[in-house]
């Protein structure tokens, strides 16, 4: 998992609420346990036409918004069902902050695992940045982990809180094999003893 680290981009406002993770990847898209190649079906049904073309008023296929990094939401983003797919879609579009009220637990957990940052912010603050986003891609927005900010496009500061473990897994490209990788030397320190205390196992 890539590091975290302090970026400027361009943020989409979705201001729906309830947006569900069936939404974000469509259950007919959960046809593989690799990460990567689910950006292309990111909200499919809200994209693109049966026909598979583009519709023209979803906000990530408006030119300004096609490279957003961020991604301004409403209320409950990510509830449904607990499908993982769902991160690594956002993920491989390019998504790696998202703002809300709130999130639903498992998506908000599966975020971090997954390399992104779900920031939660009272309502007055996510309706800042939501303006702040609609003025489109000249309106980049600057995101640091370290010091637990979000700055628009005009200046303004919003502070926000995250869990220190989950920072510290984020700012070091930790997931859960990195964390484990982490103690290596104990692990195997701790299997030569074994194998040589019980070499019949």
């Amino acid at each position: 998992m890539e590091k975290f680290e302090k970026f400027t981009g361009i943020a989409a406002p979705m201001p729906l609420v309830n947006i569900d993770t069936d939404m974000i990847i469509p259950k007919m898209f959960l046809k593989s346990i690799a990460r990567t190649g689910f950006g292309k079906n990111l909200f499919d049904e809200m994209r693109f036409n049966r026909d598979g073309t583009e519709i023209a008023d979803f906000v990530l296929n408006k030119p300004q918004y096609r490279k957003s990094e961020i991604l301004i939401a409403g209320d409950n983003f990510g509830c449904g069902s607990s499908r993982e797919h769902a991160p690594w879609a956002l993920e491989d579009f390019g998504i790696k902050v998202i703002v809300s009220t709130s999130f639903a637990d498992i998506f908000f957990n599966n975020c971090f695992k997954n390399g992104m940052l779900p920031v939660v912010l009272p309502q007055e603050q996510v309706d800042l940045l939501m303006k702040d986003a609609e003025k489109g891609e000249n309106a980049r927005m600057s995101v640091d982990l370290e010091a637990q900010e979000i700055t628009t496009s005009d200046g303004d500061v919003i502070k926000f809180e995250v869990d220190a473990f989950k920072k510290h897994c984020l700012l070091e490209g930790l997931d859960d094999i990195g964390l484990t990788m982490e103690k290596e030397a104990s692990i195997t320190s701790f299997e030569k003893a074994a194998e040589q205390a019980r070499p019949w196992v």
